[in-house]
């Protein structure tokens, strides 16, 4: 008799619907470098979650908590709960990136358009 692990596999197809719901509700809503960092995200948080699918515990709840954080923004209430920006995220999901040494995967900054002038140089 074979003992097998925690469904492992439905574990890992709820977070990956999770994040391509929460990225299908992003398209909506958002355009440019923006969009880029959210499908960046995704693409990495989903990555992550196939590759720590048979991992420890600790592993994987490293990752279920990025994905968490990637995709239950709060709802803003005055200035007492800020909706979490997509940079948050993104520094949440590097942590993690860098804590499994998996840093080939790490997020980047979206390139700005080259053609629109920096803001800062003004």
């Amino acid at each position: 008799m074979t003992v097998q692990g925690r469904g492992s596999g439905s574990g890992t197809d709820v977070l990956i619907r999770k994040v391509d719901s929460h990225l299908a509700t992003l398209r909506t809503g958002l355009h440019g470098p923006e969009l880029e960092l959210a499908e960046e995200l995704a693409r990495c948080l989903r990555e992550l979650v196939v590759a720590t699918a048979h991992s420890s515990a600790a592993d994987r709840g490293l990752v279920r908590a990025a994905v968490h954080y990637f995709v239950l923004r709060r709802e803003s209430r005055g200035k007492l709960l800020p909706v979490r920006s997509l940079a948050a995220a993104q520094r949440v999901v590097n942590k993690a990136v860098r804590q499994l040494g998996r840093t080939d995967l790490l997020v980047e900054a979206p390139r700005r358009d080259r053609s629109a002038p920096d803001p800062a140089l003004r």
